[in-house]
């Protein structure tokens, strides 16, 4: 089930849109602010953000350019008031994916919702195929030539996350800010450690291999079929 941050301080307009997301088998977490926000994610896994722009302590450009900079790939939907072209810019600059302006019509959310999680290739059952290898996102499980291993939460989403985007480097505190969360205590060793992990467990798989990149990270490479 795909985890949508809904982030609007109207707490009528963030039931109703954690009710119609939830309704379409999405898992509405609901937050009053940009900073109630921040805190959600270094608790919880979030795939895809709906969050207004006026708000209190945070507002919704602020919390979209901190993503941003903290290089947060995860789709952003604003859906506010502002109608003005300045505003809709000032957002796409700070980094949003797709704009919203209120009132709106929730089976139009929905469908922005659905086409964003697509353009961030992440299919709808959640699962990763690379060649005989494949990733269940819900089950936290690969199966490897029909043998089928759980794999601890924070090492499977490591795993997704640099199958989900081949040959891309992620540097250490990229994969850190993103699994562990932005306010995370734990430093650049605790990635090492579940990269070496994820190495031990996967050293026989004739699918992929993750590479070490000196000086930048990591980056997963599909191995070439014979």
């Amino acid at each position: 089930m795909f985890n949508i941050l809904v982030v609007e301080d109207n707490p009528d307009m963030r039931e109703l849109f954690c009710t119609v997301l939830s309704d379409k088998g999405f898992n509405g977490i609901p937050a009053s602010d940009g900073m109630e926000a921040l805190e959600i994610m270094d608790k919880e896994y979030i795939d895809l953000i709906v969050a207004d722009i006026m708000m209190p302590n945070m507002d919704g450009y602020e919390l979209t350019k901190s993503l941003r900079e903290a290089k947060y790939n995860l789709p952003i939907l604003i859906v506010t008031a502002k109608d003005q072209f300045d505003d809709m810019q000032k957002a796409f600059r700070a980094g949003t994916d797709d704009y919203m302006i209120k009132p709106i019509n929730v089976k139009e959310l929905v469908l922005r919702v659905e086409a964003l999680l697509r353009r961030a290739k992440i299919s709808s059952e959640k699962k990763i195929a690379v060649g005989s290898t494949v990733l269940d996102y819900d089950a936290l499980t690969v199966t490897l030539r029909g043998k089928e291993t759980i794999l601890p939460q924070k090492e499977f989403y490591l795993l997704y996350k640099l199958l989900s985007y081949p040959n891309k480097i992620f540097t250490r505190q990229q994969l850190m800010d993103e699994i562990w969360g932005m306010f995370s205590e734990t430093d650049e060793r605790t990635v090492n450690t579940h990269i070496n992990r994820l190495r031990d467990k996967f050293s026989d798989c004739q699918d992929f291999e993750i590479v070490t990149v000196r000086g930048l990270g990591y980056k997963a490479v599909k191995k070439v079929e014979p």
